[in-house]
């Protein structure tokens, strides 16, 4: 199983997950020549991608979703809401409608996309399940449910979001609207919420972690890696190689 963050933030998200026989993107955001630069210089090919997974229709996460599948002839897979939101974007694509909760298969690889809470129509994270093990997907959730932590479990590989420090948000530049919904149940996860769900998702198994969606303005990437590391050694796990999930170049290719 290989995973590799080519984005991460409010500026463009992708991520390449290959487990098994599957080559997958979650989401493009950046524009489409930034894309395959990024893919390039980490050797991934980007004509080898089988499908296109899209985990809501902000424009971050969608905007090059379209040009993608279009040009490499792959299939879209979003949930009929989605698809129906963010028609302008995948005209002329070939799209495989999904519900939140009900599984679906690709080549070799099951697809659970189950529901999160954030202000977009029908968002999901994605679990990946091979026989390879669990790649699991989740970012842009105001809070992290019971279901969340439950579909996420016995993950190898995990691309989980840490977007801010509570003290950096609240202390930082922002308008209050916007650190209210930042701060809301249909907003982003805190620091402190991502470890809270790391404790039930520590397991000696997990061997990629890739901390995600941090925010520029209100966070630090050496200290999500730190806290991060210190919270997990300290639950007594062997911790994984935790990387920070970039807005401006892609992650190195995590082979688990």
């Amino acid at each position: 199983m290989k995973i590799c963050s080519l984005a991460s933030g409010s500026k463009g998200n992708c991520l390449y997950v290959e487990t098994g026989d599957t080559r997958l993107l979650i989401d493009v955001g950046l524009s489409l020549r930034e894309t395959l630069l990024r893919m390039e210089a980490r050797g991934i090919d980007a004509a080898a991608v089988h499908a296109v997974l899209v985990s809501h229709e902000h424009i971050d996460h969608i905007r090059s979703v379209g040009s993608f599948a279009r040009k490499f002839k792959v299939p879209v897979v979003a949930s009929h809401l989605v698809c129906k939101k963010a028609e302008k974007y995948l005209h002329k694509t070939q799209l495989i409608e999904f519900e939140a909760g009900c599984a679906l298969t690709l080549r070799d690889v099951q697809v659970d996309p189950f529901p999160i809470t954030h202000d977009a129509c029908d968002p999901v994270g994605f679990i990946l399940e091979s026989g390879e093990g669990r790649c699991g997907s989740a970012t842009d959730l105001g809070i992290a449910t019971r279901l969340v932590a439950e579909k996420l479990r016995g993950c190898r590989a995990l691309n989980l979001e840490s977007n801010h420090d509570v003290e950096m948000l609240m202390n930082g530049p922002y308008p209050w609207e916007l650190k209210q919904r930042i701060k809301s149940r249909h907003g982003h996860l805190s620091n402190e919420e991502s470890l809270e769900l790391l404790f039930d998702l520590a397991h000696a198994g997990l061997e990629a972690l890739v901390m995600a969606h941090l925010s520029e303005v209100n966070n630090h990437p050496d200290h999500v890696v730190r806290t991060t590391d210190t919270f997990l050694r300290n639950q007594n796990v062997c911790a994984p190689r935790i990387v920070i999930g970039d807005q401006y170049s892609a992650s190195d290719v995590l082979e688990v």
